[in-house]
């Protein structure tokens, strides 16, 4: 007999929570690390919805709710989801979750039996893959190339659905790799959807970053092609657009209301309810006039940052990036650092329990040789990922820290004695 249910074994993490106590480690014994790990908005939360925050605690507004979410909530997310993507949903096929990650993996569990198909990019957000074994599902990674922007073909699509496929999840625009698809990719992304799909498939659309869009491009979600509400579960939330990480809200609009109450019944059973002073705010961000002001402002910093950064990491020889068209992530491919600090042979000779991917060797030598956090490409799906050389820099931070957090990848890039000395000594591998 064993302690931990077999499922346990199944289930992933997220590294960009996973490399924080090495970030503590590191810290205490060298001093500041520049944190380019973390998707998180260095923004204060506007102020008319901490102020709202505060208005509701002083009411008292700090009891149990619907564990669907507050109707007033769910009727702003409901009006804002058809003037946007012009739907006719109503405030009943909408469930308020803790954040934008319990619908994810809730989703596979609610639809998806033994043996079903997931369909997920890869590069792609992680908690999407590390639920899929714990369901008892099939993953079915469908990769991003760069040489694609980091989209795919409607044909490579089609090659990956089959009778099995239950679940298929878009996310647009992408988390790692800015990646944005134009209309007409999501209008044909949709035919062969509705092509080759049963009618019982449910695509996940991830929308978080919805409004975080650069270059005078216009955020196009699925659901508003013709025939996908019946079959599209939009998902979204206040942590990206809001800068309001810590206060988890997140949403999915189901595309009826009996799925609706499925998931319903899940937040009972997991969460009972999300506090309803934060769900208010919620829906002050989204009514107040203001919000459209505060998220403008803050889109065209990253967009200013994501100009001068995406100009300076490209001048590190050895990297080569795609310009980003929205969130606020950089994907260098670093496969010319690799092969300058030999790094693909270093790996392969290094003992099995050692190994991890060249990436990952390079980001943890950033992290504890010249104290600059990053995201390696398996952070990002780990199924078909060897030989894939990228990194992910978040462009949420200060631009002083964006040019000093490059200087020390440059840095890192060069330094092959240093490497050598971190493969002899391995400091990432010691207990914390």
């Amino acid at each position: 007999m064993s302690l931990f249910a077999e499922r346990n074994y199944r289930i992933d993490t997220e590294n960009a929570f996973k490399v924080g106590p090495h970030i503590v480690r590191v810290e205490q014994q060298k001093g500041e690390v520049i944190k380019l790990n973390l998707g998180e908005p260095d923004f204060a939360v506007p102020k008319h919805i901490k102020d709202e925050i505060k208005r509701q605690l002083d009411l008292d507004n700090t009891n149990y709710c619907d564990p669907k979410g507050l109707f007033s909530l769910r009727e702003a997310i409901s009006s804002q989801i058809n003037q946007t993507r012009g739907l006719k949903t109503n405030p009943e096929q909408v469930v308020v979750f803790p954040g934008g990650k319990p619908s994810i993996g809730l989703a596979q569990q609610v639809y998806c039996e033994s043996g079903d198909e997931v369909i997920y990019p890869s590069p792609g957000f992680p908690i999407y893959e590390s639920f899929i074994r714990y369901v008892g599902a099939v993953p079915v990674p469908l990769h991003l190339e760069e040489a694609a922007n980091f989209t795919f073909s409607p044909d490579q699509l089609a090659d990956k659905i089959t009778h099995k496929t239950k679940l298929i999840y878009l996310n647009f625009p992408s988390n790692p790799t800015g990646g944005v698809a134009t209309r007409k990719q999501i209008e044909e992304f949709a035919n062969v959807i509705l092509e080759h799909c049963r009618p019982d498939m449910r695509v996940y659309s991830d929308e978080i970053y919805e409004n975080i869009i650069f270059d005078g491009q216009q955020h196009y979600s699925i659901s508003s092609v013709p025939s996908m509400s019946e079959r599209t579960i939009i998902a979204s939330g206040f942590s990206k657009s809001y800068a309001w990480t810590g206060g988890r809200i997140g949403y999915a609009v189901f595309p009826t209301i009996e799925e609706a109450d499925v998931l319903k019944k899940l937040n009972i059973n997991y969460f009972s309810c999300v506090p309803p002073y934060n769900q208010e705010a919620a829906r002050e961000a989204l009514e107040n006039p203001l919000s459209k002001q505060a998220v403008k402002k803050m889109v065209d910093t990253f967009e200013t940052r994501r100009n001068l950064i995406w100009k300076q990491i490209n001048q590190i020889p050895g990297i080569c990036c795609q310009k980003p068209g929205g969130a606020f992530y950089l994907f260098p491919n670093i496969s010319g650092i690799c092969e300058y600090l030999d790094l693909i042979e270093k790996h392969q000779h290094l003992p099995i329990e050692e190994q991890s991917s060249p990436a990952n060797l390079f980001q943890m030598f950033a992290l504890y040789g010249h104290q600059v956090a990053v995201l390696d490409r398996k952070s990002f799906g780990q199924i078909g990922a060897e030989g894939k050389h990228f990194l992910r820099l978040s462009i949420a931070s200060e631009q002083s820290l964006l040019e000093e957090g490059v200087l020390r990848i440059k840095n890192a890039a060069e330094d092959i004695s240093g490497l050598d000395k971190f493969l002899r000594q391995r400091p990432d591998l010691k207990s914390t």
